[in-house]
């Protein structure tokens, strides 16, 4: 039986999957434009974008899959697509068969949106944010490392190497699903994928408020992200002129993330989701907003980008985790198409977003930090449709969380 420390570690392996495929990547976008002869510096955002694209697309196919074939089967072929995709990046001949490779591999690593519906299997209430919490630390230590080892790897070896590597990573974390996790999704809970089960648990996802607003909450902060992992790279280049910064950097902004996250795991079944998320988005917005007259005054400097920027991405953890967890506590009977919807919406929805605010690069730090405060502020008029007006509102009690699928339940303390 697998250990409630080994199901968050593994569970946080496959999401840094993700994490690998971004990150990773950021310090050799100007490397990848000029090998493959790309006019425009600003398409190299386009590698993101591809794969993001593909990562929201994907979902609404594997979250299908795991409610029909159980979590377990799902997991092992999206990562085992993973790996072939990876590998086959590395091998692209030109920018668009990059980018076609990049989608689907985008689309691969869709399939670990699954672990949501683990996760959602298993626990419920606070304790599901409490467990979401804590994978969400362990799956952010890999913003920590992973521009450094993609600076690492550009050091010794070509730019292929770095998508090489990724596959690698995976294989390794689909050895460790397929001998340690168990299936979640008991028989009897597998639904048939008929046109008239799919259209009842859309409207069940769509039709309800809380699930609806909090994914759209979803959608625009996460599309702040975007913008910022997308635009760091040039930031640090052309505004800054400190290219070699942007590792260090990127680090300690996931490190303050990674706090952030691990904080609520502490708190959040104590003071609730609404109390912690609400606070923090309000933060979010003021810090953004600051930060947006210091840019759009001229007064930016590299500590003060560094100094909000690291606020702004501990604001965003704490909403973050817990906005994910209140979008799929109504929706359990439908727990892997939900999760495929809720995913598809917030992570296509927030990339194209995130694209639209690289667009406006101008030399200059206010397009991202100006579209961050937008994001917020969109964000809070969907969480005040989501809770009518009254932030901070105590829910009705949560059920005990479920345990069953051979996980242990986690510590009572």
């Amino acid at each position: 039986m697998i250990g409630f420390r080994e199901f968050v570690l593994l569970i946080a392996a496959m999401m840094a999957t993700q994490a690998i495929a971004i990150d990773a990547m950021l310090p050799a976008f100007p490397i990848i434009v000029h090998a493959l002869a790309v006019n425009n510096e600003n398409h190299g955002q386009w590698i993101l974008t591809a794969y993001m694209g593909g990562l929201g697309c994907g979902q609404l196919f594997w979250g299908m899959m795991s409610d029909r074939f159980g979590r377990r089967p799902v997991l092992l072929g999206g990562l085992a697509l993973y790996v072939v995709a990876a590998f086959l990046c590395g091998l692209a001949g030109s920018f668009e068969a990059l980018l076609v490779w990049r989608f689907i591999h985008g689309a691969a690593a869709a399939s670990v949106t699954v672990t949501r519906s683990v996760i959602r299997d298993l626990y419920s209430g606070r304790q599901m944010a409490r467990v979401m919490s804590l994978t969400f630390v362990v799956f952010l230590m890999m913003p920590v490392v992973a521009p450094s080892l993609g600076a690492l790897i550009l050091s010794f070896a070509p730019w292929r190497y770095i998508f090489i590597l990724s596959g690698a990573f995976a294989f390794v974390i689909w050895l460790w699903t397929s001998v340690r996790l168990k299936e979640t999704l008991h028989a009897e809970y597998r639904r048939t994928l008929t046109l008239e089960h799919i259209s009842a648990a859309t409207r069940m996802v769509l039709g309800n408020r809380s699930s609806l607003c909090y994914t759209l909450a979803l959608t625009v902060m996460f599309a702040a992200i975007m913008a910022y992992v997308g635009m760091v790279q040039q930031i640090f280049s052309d505004v800054f002129h400190r290219p070699r910064l942007m590792p260090g950097v990127f680090a300690l902004c996931a490190v303050t993330m990674g706090g952030a996250a691990y904080a609520n795991s502490r708190l959040v079944e104590r003071m609730g989701m609404r109390r912690i998320s609400h606070t923090a988005l309000l933060c979010f917005i003021a810090v953004t907003a600051v930060h947006a007259l210091v840019a759009s005054s001229g007064w930016e400097r590299l500590w003060t980008f560094v100094v909000f920027q690291a606020a702004t991405m501990a604001c965003f953890s704490l909403a973050l985790s817990n906005f994910g967890a209140m979008a799929m506590e109504p929706i359990a009977a439908v727990a892997g198409i939900g999760a495929s919807l809720q995913g598809f919406i917030s992570t296509f929805g927030g990339a194209v977003v995130g694209a639209l605010i690289g667009r406006y690069f101008d030399g200059s730090t206010a397009p991202l930090i100006v579209g961050s405060l937008c994001c917020g502020l969109a964000a809070l008029v969907c969480v005040l449709f989501a809770e009518q007006g009254q932030l901070f509102r105590l829910p009705a009690p949560a059920r005990e969380p479920q345990c069953h699928g051979g996980i242990e339940p986690h510590p009572s303390e």
